[in-house]
């Protein structure tokens, strides 16, 4: 039977999940998990993904696709947007690949700034402002290690390294080169003005590549370690972006969020929404699949209960926390989920308090009560900003769509369903890999078009509806 192999790797784990079509349904098979997470290098003090370290999960996961009795038509590989290396003339990554919560892009904004205003530079890229945007990083370089610039020839996002790994080719791929704040909306491409602008050297950007691009096969030496060589697709190799294309309806006017480590909220619009008003409201215009943008807002997301969690030893699992958290609904204590002091504290339990502490309400105590503070302060957010997209984009949403890992969280969808005032449709779960899979089997001619793949997402899986408060 005809498959497709995809590669889903977020901030805390990895996952590769083989997809079929079978009797008009989809049909998911995780064939090997594996775990993420940013790593200290003592000697500077950063924070780095261990890309080799990756890749080599990679690698395993296509040869337990192999064991596990599948050969793909073709496989894809998505992560999370903004971080990227550079490789040197030989092809060579030169030095670790920085990961965005890492310290060094503070006050680089400011730098930036002195040669394009904050208003301009929203104008020309539609791009959310976040301290941790490519422009900022690739800053740092220019400031504290110009001679690591001097030396790059390219420069690849994280799902671009891993692709140009296993197939030899280098490109840089539509979604995720829209996270860098480099590119302009109108034109799809590199805003090559503003690349210069700022210093930075041109030669290093690749060719933006669509969604659904046959970038290339794997190397023979690829294909000998993992018993078996396919195409090479290019999903949308941003998440989010491969998450948005499995929304299950085949509607053109829907609001979702895509819930997991972030939450990001938004609508998918066919045109940007690059006005002052937007900006101020800090939304962003990303790039999604047949060029439609993902007009939304960065929320701090599950992070906080991922890292609260994390620092209880994880003798719970989120499901025990959650239910905690339902017990201490009443807790009156909220924060702004989004304030940089959430973005990598040393302790999220001692942030959380802190802000409690700060705003003069009561400081939570327990681990239920210090979960339901940040689940009631999410949702709140999620009222406020269904809110703004609705005023920003003239349109009313009757229904909120909830996907990713974050579907799965009931307490947390019906407090959304209630500060947002709109029906909650949960699920899928997997939808970032499915969104992966439904890039290739576009490819591959399985869906003639992304109207019909979400119609196939529909029918495939369960989907749960949570209603506001009396309704």
């Amino acid at each position: 039977m005809e498959c497709f192999l995809a590669i889903d790797i977020g901030a805390s784990s990895g996952r590769h999940i083989v997809g079929t079509k079978e009797n008009g349904r989809l049909c998911l098979k995780e064939v090997y998990r594996f775990e993420n997470g940013m790593k200290h290098d003592n000697k500077d003090a950063s924070l780095y993904w261990d890309v080799d370290e990756l890749y080599g999960e990679i690698l395993n996961g296509m040869k337990a696709c192999k064991e596990a009795g599948f050969e793909p038509k073709s496989m894809g590989i998505d992560t999370w947007g903004v971080d990227f290396v550079l490789l040197n003339e030989a092809g060579e990554r030169i030095g670790n690949a920085i990961a965005y919560r890492d310290k060094r892009t503070e006050q680089m904004d400011k730098i930036v700034y002195e040669t394009v205003q904050e208003q301009e530079l929203y104008l020309r890229t539609g791009t959310q402002k976040q301290q941790f945007n490519t422009i900022y990083q690739l800053m740092a370089l220019k400031e504290r290690h110009p001679q690591v610039l001097e030396k790059a020839e390219t420069f690849l996002m994280i799902p671009d390294y891993f692709h140009f790994l296993l197939t030899g080719e280098s490109g840089n791929e539509y979604t995720n080169a829209t996270t860098t704040q480099l590119i302009n909306p109108e034109t799809k491409d590199w805003d090559w003005e503003l690349i210069r602008m700022l210093g930075y050297p041109e030669k290093i950007f690749q060719k933006i590549r669509r969604p659904g691009t046959v970038l290339g096969k794997l190397k023979e030496e690829v294909a000998e370690k993992v018993g078996f060589s396919c195409d090479v697709i290019l999903p949308a190799t941003h998440d989010t972006g491969s998450a948005i294309m499995a929304i299950p309806s085949t509607e053109e006017n829907v609001m979702y969020i895509s819930s997991g480590t972030w939450s990001l909220m938004g609508s998918e619009c066919l045109k940007p929404i690059c006005t002052e008003q937007s900006r101020n409201l800090n939304f962003t215009n990303e790039g999604g699949y047949d060029y439609r943008f993902r007009f939304l807002k960065n929320i701090m997301g599950l992070w906080m209960i991922q890292s609260i969690r994390r620092e209880q030893q994880k003798t719970y699992s989120f499901a025990e926390i959650c239910g905690m958290a339902e017990k201490c609904k009443m807790f009156p204590s909220r924060v702004d989920v989004n304030s940089p002091v959430f973005l990598a504290p040393e302790s999220m339990t001692e942030a959380v308090k802190a802000e409690c502490r700060k705003t003069g309400q009561t400081v939570p105590e327990s681990l239920g009560e210090l979960a339901a503070v940040v689940y009631e302060s999410l949702a709140v957010c999620y009222g406020k900003t269904a809110a703004e997209i609705g005023k920003l984009t003239g349109k009313k949403y009757d229904v909120l769509h909830v996907i990713g890992g974050g579907a799965n969280v009931d307490y947390l969808n019906q407090i959304t369903a209630d500060y947002t005032g709109k029906i909650i449709v949960a699920g899928p779960g997997e939808a970032t890999a499915l969104g992966n899979i439904l890039a290739q089997m576009l490819q591959a001619g399985v869906f003639k078009n992304l109207q019909e793949a979400r119609g196939a997402v529909a029918l495939s899986f369960p989907l749960r509806k949570f209603y506001p408060k009396g309704v």
